[in-house]
C-alpha cells in the first residue's frame, strides 16, 4: 500500500476522533452548558447534518482546484472548527463550532475515497479505501478513549484543543506524502451530478443512511445506557468506547477484504446481524458482561458495511465518482443525524435508555431490505431477455409454405 494512504489515515484518525469523542463527553458538556441530555445531542446531530449538508458544497468548490491542495484546505476547516468548539462560552458557540468542523468531514473522505482508489491497482480498490478508513476506526481505540479520559479530568475544553492539534498534524502528513494527482480529464460537475441518475447509486446511499444510522442510533446514548442501565462507573465508557472502536478496527479491515470478493453477500450477512445485535441490546444492556461484548459487535458489524458500500458507490458511479462518494459519507452521517434525533425522541417519550437499540435495530433491518431490492433490481437488469431473443430469432427464419 502507498506511503499516501498513511496521510489520509492521520488526517482521518484527527476526524474520528472530533465525531466520536462528543458521545463519551455528553454528560459532562451538557452539565457545563446546563442543557439536558436530548439537547447536548444536538452536538451529534448538528455535526451529522454539517457533514451531510458539507459534502456536496465543499466537493462542488473543490471542483475547481487539485484534490490534494482541496484535502489541505478541509484539513484547516476542521482546525478552525475544534478551536471555536474548545473556547465556545455558550452551547449554541460550540454547536456553530461542530458545524464548521463537519463541513470538512464528507468531503476529506469523498474526496480521500477516490484519491486511495486510484493509488492502487483496481482489484485492491475496497482494500486501499479501507486503509484509508482505518485512521477513523483506529480514532476510536485511541483518540475517542483518550479524548473522553482527558475530558473527564482536565475538562471537555481541553479535548477539543488537542483534536485541533492533530488536524494540524493530518495537513502537514497530506502535504508531503500525498501527490499531487491530475485532474481527470473532461469530467465536469453536470457529469458528476449524473450519477445520481443511477438507481443502484440512490439504493447504495439509502443503505448507507440506514445501516450506520443503526449504529449511531445506540452509540450516541452509549455513555447514560451504560452508567444508569448497566450499572458501570462512569470512568468505563471510556473503555467500553475501547471496545466499540476495536469493534470497528476489525469490522473495517475483514469488510474492505471481503468486499473485493464477495460485497453483496457481506452486506446481507452483516445488516442482518446488525439488526439482530441491536435488538438484543435492550436485553444485554442489563448486563455488564454481555452490554461489553454487544457494544464491540456493533462496532464491528457496522463497520464490516463502510468499505463495500463505498465501493459500490464507487463502481456504479465510475464515470465521474468524486461527488457521489461524497455525498456518501453525507449519508453516513444522515443516519447519524436521524439516529441520534429518534434516539433522545424515545428517550425523552419516556421509554428508557434502551429504547434507541430498537431504533437502531428496525433501521439496520430497513438496509437490509434495500440491500436484497438492489441485488434483484442488478440480477433483472443483467438478465438477458428470453421473450426478446426468441422473437428475433422466430424473425430470422424464412419463412416455408
Amino acid at each position: 500500500m502507498p506511503l499516501a494512504l498513511l496521510a489520509l489515515a492521520i488526517g482521518a484518525f484527527g476526524i474520528g476522533t472530533t465525531e466520536f469523542v462528543i458521545m463519551g463527553l455528553l454528560p459532562e458538556v451538557a452539565g457545563d452548558f446546563g442543557v439536558s441530555i436530548p439537547t447536548a445531542g444536538f452536538l451529534v446531530t448538528g455535526y451529522a447534518l454539517g457533514v451531510m449538508f458539507g459534502a456536496p458544497l465543499m466537493t462542488v468548490l473543490g471542483t475547481r482546484i487539485s484534490r490534494k491542495r482541496m484535502l489541505m484546505l478541509l484539513m484547516g476547516l476542521f482546525i478552525v472548527g475544534n478551536l471555536l468548539s474548545a473556547v465556545a462560552p455558550v452551547f449554541a458557540v460550540m454547536l456553530i463550532g461542530r458545524v464548521i468542523a463537519s463541513l470538512a468531514h464528507g468531503a476529506f473522505f469523498g474526496i480521500g475515497a477516490v484519491v486511495a482508489a486510484e493509488l492502487v491497482a483496481p482489484q485492491k480498490k475496497a482494500g486501499a479505501i479501507a486503509m484509508m478508513f482505518t485512521g477513523l476506526t483506529v480514532a476510536n481505540v485511541v483518540g475517542v478513549p483518550l479524548g473522553t479520559l482527558v475530558g473527564q479530568a482536565a475538562g471537555w475544553r481541553f479535548t477539543f484543543t488537542i483534536v485541533a492539534a492533530l488536524g494540524v498534524v493530518g495537513l502537514f502528513g497530506i502535504a508531503k506524502l500525498v501527490p499531487d494527482l491530475p485532474k481527470p480529464e473532461g469530467v465536469q460537475l453536470r457529469h458528476e451530478v449524473a450519477a445520481f441518475k443511477n438507481v443502484q447509486v440512490l439504493l447504495a446511499m439509502a443503505m448507507t443512511v440506514l445501516g450506520f444510522g443503526g449504529v449511531f442510533a445506540a452509540i450516541t446514548y452509549i455513555a447514560p445506557m451504560m452508567t444508569h442501565v448497566a450499572g458501570f462507573a462512569d470512568g468505563s465508557v471510556t473503555w467500553l468506547l475501547v471496545l466499540f472502536g476495536l469493534g470497528m478496527v476489525a469490522g473495517n479491515l475483514v469488510g474492505g477484504r471481503l468486499a473485493d470478493r464477495a460485497l453483496m453477500p457481506l452486506l446481507y450477512v452483516s445488516l442482518g446481524a446488525l439488526a439482530l445485535v441491536l435488538g438484543l441490546f435492550t436485553v444485554t444492556a442489563h448486563h455488564k458482561i454481555l452490554a461489553a461484548v454487544t457494544v464491540a459487535l456493533i462496532g464491528a458489524l457496522g463497520f464490516a458495511t463502510v468499505p463495500p458500500l463505498q465501493k459500490r458507490v464507487l463502481d456504479q458511479a465510475s464515470g465521474a465518482p468524486t461527488l457521489a462518494s461524497a455525498v456518501n459519507i453525507g449519508a453516513f452521517n444522515l443516519g447519524n443525524a436521524l439516529s441520534a434525533w429518534l434516539g433522545g425522541l424515545v428517550i425523552s417519550a419516556g421509554l428508557g435508555y434502551t429504547a434507541p437499540n430498537w431504533v437502531g435495530a428496525l433501521l439496520a433491518a430497513g438496509a437490509l431490505v434495500l440491500a436484497v431490492v438492489s441485488a434483484a433490481l442488478e440480477r433483472r437488469g443483467s438478465r438477458p431477455s428470453v421473450i426478446d431473443t426468441g422473437t428475433a430469432q422466430r424473425h430470422a427464419e424464412p419463412v416455408h409454405h
